[in-house]
């Protein structure tokens, strides 16, 4: 019997010391994702986030259009992609349900526009026009 209570001991030992180490390595890769993207959305600038990934059909139709949104928008604007096939963080962060989503924030980091699916880039310049970047 006491050779049982043991063994069961143990094992509870074993189950609590995995769970702790989950709960650590959550924290740090939570507060990993938080360093390296604190500025997103950027404050005193206008932020527009894709959130999508790589592989996903509309996404990579909008790949060549967010790639041009970013050079043209370069010093006015922050254009910002998230893969969130790599990284779910974002995707929890955000609130996001579908993938293509298209979020602005307005220079005081507030969202003020979200979109979900395939975004032109006729409509991504004419939201950026609306929140007054030119």
């Amino acid at each position: 019997m006491t050779r049982l209570l043991s063994r069961i001991y143990i094992k509870k030992i074993i189950c609590v010391s995995f769970l702790a180490l989950a709960v650590a390595l959550f924290i740090l890769s939570t507060t990993a994702f938080a360093e390296k993207n604190d500025n997103i959305p950027a404050k005193g600038t206008v932020t527009m986030v894709d959130l999508g990934a790589k592989s996903c059909v509309p996404c990579k139709m909008m790949a060549p259009i967010m790639e041009k949104m970013e050079k043209k928008y370069t010093g006015k604007a922050v254009i910002h992609f998230y893969d969130v096939w790599e990284d779910r963080e974002p995707a929890v962060r955000f609130g996001v349900r579908v993938i293509p989503t298209q979020i602005f924030f307005s220079s005081e980091a507030k969202e003020v526009y979200r979109h979900e699916g395939f975004m032109s880039e006729a409509d991504i310049v004419s939201q950026l026009s609306k929140m007054g970047v030119k």
